[in-house]
């Protein structure tokens, strides 16, 4: 019996030991003669995934040109004009008295013969010229379409007058001798030529000293006024600038009136017939 145990104690003990040669060696074969078979775990690769970079689409801006279109000019309105003349270049101003009526072929003053129709001081008068803009924005609120009136005299400019066809070539002759002139004021009838202020004596005196000024001149001085662009003149039309005002480091130049009236007779002499170029 003792054999019997101490045999199968021995098989126990090589199997044993078979077993932890085939642990420790796997390319090794076992007691029974087989190779143990290792199971190598499967690698997986983590799946690689390109990003897709997703190209915006390019978007052609659509510039949009506008219509053609001309452009618009703005005509200073009255009361635009009025101002300007007030505070940028401190002339007092007033409105005139206008036109009534249904047509507005009347002059709205009192006079049913009135000689300017709607192109003279009424309500306000002269006296209240202004170069306040409160004052002057109240009166054109009231009446908007009054026409401006330029007050002349003391500070302010004066004028010389004369009709609309001499004076266009009295212009262009005294712009080829390179006398300089000022602002002048145009209506279908009459030109005006800005000048300095001056006084009724002096204005005496300038004229006494001529043998001859032709009766179409017209003096706009101390107590005078003068229709400003762009009011409507009293013959119908209206009236602009031919020459605007311009501005300079001393503020507006103007001429004196000893120059503009020499220039002018001289320019008005030597008219067929012995008669004066300023007639017409």
């Amino acid at each position: 019996m003792r054999e019997i145990l101490g045999r199968r104690l021995q098989r126990l003990r090589d199997r044993l030991r078979s077993l932890c040669s085939a642990a420790r060696f796997p390319g090794s074969r076992a007691a029974d003669g087989r190779t143990p078979t290792t199971r190598t775990p499967a690698t997986h690769a983590p799946a690689t995934r390109t990003p897709t970079t997703r190209t915006p689409a390019k978007r052609t801006p659509t510039t949009r040109t506008p219509a053609n279109r001309t452009p618009v000019t703005r005509t200073p309105t009255l009361v635009d004009a009025a101002l300007t003349c007030a505070t940028a270049w401190q002339w007092p101003v007033l409105p005139g008295v206008g036109r009534s009526g249904a047509d507005s072929a009347r002059c709205a003053c009192p006079d049913p013969d009135c000689v300017v129709p709607g192109a003279h001081p009424f309500d306000p008068g002269l006296l209240a010229a202004s170069t306040d803009a409160r004052m002057v924005a109240w009166w054109w609120a009231r009446r908007p379409s009054a026409p401006v009136l330029l007050a002349t005299g003391g500070s302010a400019p004066c004028a010389v007058s004369l009709p609309a066809v001499a004076a266009a070539r009295a212009v262009v002759r005294l712009d080829a001798q390179g006398m300089r002139l000022g602002p002048i004021v145009a209506s279908p009838t009459r030109w005006s030529l800005l000048v300095a202020p001056y006084s009724l004596e002096r204005l005496g005196e300038l004229l006494y000293s001529k043998d001859h000024v032709n009766s179409s001149l017209r003096f706009h001085g101390e107590g005078g006024y003068l229709l400003l662009p762009p009011s409507a003149a009293s013959g119908g039309g209206q009236v602009h600038w031919e020459r605007e005002p311009v501005a300079g480091s001393d503020g507006l130049w103007l001429p004196e009136v000893e120059d503009v009236v020499h220039a002018l007779v001289e320019a008005s002499s030597g008219a067929p017939g012995g008669g004066s170029r300023l007639a017409y």
